[in-house]
């Protein structure tokens, strides 16, 4: 079985979005190249787990089939990692019959009566390419040690790759609803055919995980209201991220002083996995009518590659927007954007929400404009700072206030909402 290098770090979700909006000014023609109109894949490179040939029932939530994790892929603290193929439906139209790749991992030791307690994991940023699948490739380490403190626990991890990743199709990366029915599926498909597995369910994620924690949380009522999803953990979480454009700007506007930097390096390796969804929302829209010959090489390197080596290379080519683009980019990006918005911000269970004082990838104010109108719209929030820690590190330094907050959701016990001590980041 193949297997790639780990991403090496956590989602730098915000800069990926505001890239979006970067009005690229022409980058040069490249006319002297054959058009290349054709839909953007980054299909390929794993088993044949990952294509199901059958009918996929109308059903969300059917396990379709399953095979174990190899040794590698399963979690430390885990005594058995099963890789699982599920229904789901599409997140673009929200009606389409499709399917999704993820897998199941079960603690230690024997069942306590009702099942394992389950978490389902929304994952950060890994790339758009099937191989960056978490359950085809090796896990981030900080994310194995995350993993691995709520198996240990006592609770099930159960994790979706998400819509298009390892499974065909473009992976709608920053599709908030695409997230959430991945998520909800997993549950669903997981719960009805391991036995081990309680039916109560607490979602954690981070940075584009986040995302697609809280939109987990903010769609279930409606599209899965007989899941018993007790409440949400999130750390590095994306808001209203049109709103963020002046940020880009004033960092963009350093470039001639700073000169190519690795920030602006990682700016745009997520910025490009936005990009790609444009595919996916706006009608008859190809990305490769919009490239430069500089960028339709580059093009190759997302489809086939994960975060990385996708950085490494942008860094050694010093890559920019107006580098990969003929045109401005500003108005089908801002359109991709809407999809990333939550349907609501009040929800039906209490929300942990961790924010590390250092975090630039999503500017502290963001994730504090998040708290406070969850909090306005009555949601019951458990917020928390993190001095001196950065998008990356909040999340195991989070798990100190986390796991208690989760433990109590299992038991039964009610959460205190903070929100009236809620404060702008220091």
């Amino acid at each position: 079985m193949q297997f790639i290098q780990p991403v090496r770090k956590s989602a730098v979700f915000a800069a990926a979005v505001l890239s979006l909006t970067l009005a690229a000014c022409g980058g040069g023609s490249d006319g002297q190249l054959a058009p290349q109109s054709q839909a953007f894949t980054a299909d390929g490179g794993v088993s044949a787990f990952y294509r199901w040939n059958g009918t996929i029932p109308n059903t969300p939530g059917v396990l379709l089939q399953q095979e174990p994790l190899p040794a590698p892929l399963v979690l430390p603290n885990a005594a058995q990692g099963i890789r699982i193929l599920y229904s789901s439906t599409d997140g673009d139209d929200g009606k389409t019959a499709n399917y999704v790749s993820g897998d199941v991992q079960l603690p230690k030791g024997v069942p306590p009566a009702g099942g394992w307690p389950v978490i389902a994991w929304s994952h950060g940023t890994v790339g758009v390419a099937d191989i960056c699948a978490p359950s085809w490739t090796v896990r981030d380490p900080r994310d194995v040690d995350y993993l691995d403190a709520w198996l240990a626990q006592g609770y099930a991890v159960v994790s979706t790759d998400y819509q298009g990743l390892g499974t065909p199709g473009l992976h709608p990366y920053l599709h908030s609803r695409a997230e959430a029915y991945s998520v909800l599926d997993s549950v669903r498909a997981a719960i009805k055919n391991f036995p081990q597995l309680s039916s109560s369910v607490v979602i954690v994620g981070q940075s584009q995980g986040a995302q697609g924690a809280i939109a987990t949380a903010a769609y279930a009522p409606a599209y899965a209201p007989e899941l018993k999803l007790l409440g949400t953990v999130a750390t590095g979480v994306p808001y209203q991220l049109q709103s963020v454009l002046a940020y880009l700007n004033a960092l963009t506007a350093q470039v001639p002083t700073t000169g190519f930097t690795s920030v602006l390096g990682t700016l745009e390796a997520y910025a490009w996995l936005g990009y790609a969804t444009a595919e996916r929302v706006i009608p008859n829209f190809l990305l490769a009518d919009h490239l430069t010959a500089k960028g339709k090489a580059f093009y190759a390197v997302v489809a086939s590659q994960c975060l990385g080596p996708i950085e490494d290379y942008i860094n050694q080519n010093k890559l920019v927007t107006s580098d990969l683009f003929s045109a401005d980019v500003t108005a089908w990006a801002t359109q991709t954007l809407q999809y990333s918005n939550y349907p609501t911000v009040k929800f039906a269970a209490p929300v942990f929400v961790g924010t590390g004082t250092l975090d630039t990838d999503i500017p502290t104010v963001v994730q504090y404009l998040f708290a406070k109108d969850a909090c306005a719209a009555g949601s019951t929030i458990e917020q928390h700072y993190y001095a001196g820690q950065t998008h990356d590190s909040t999340v195991l330094v989070s798990l100190a206030d986390s796991k208690p907050f989760v433990q109590k959701l299992f038991a039964g016990q009610p959460i205190t909402s903070n929100c009236a001590e809620l404060t702008p980041p220091p």
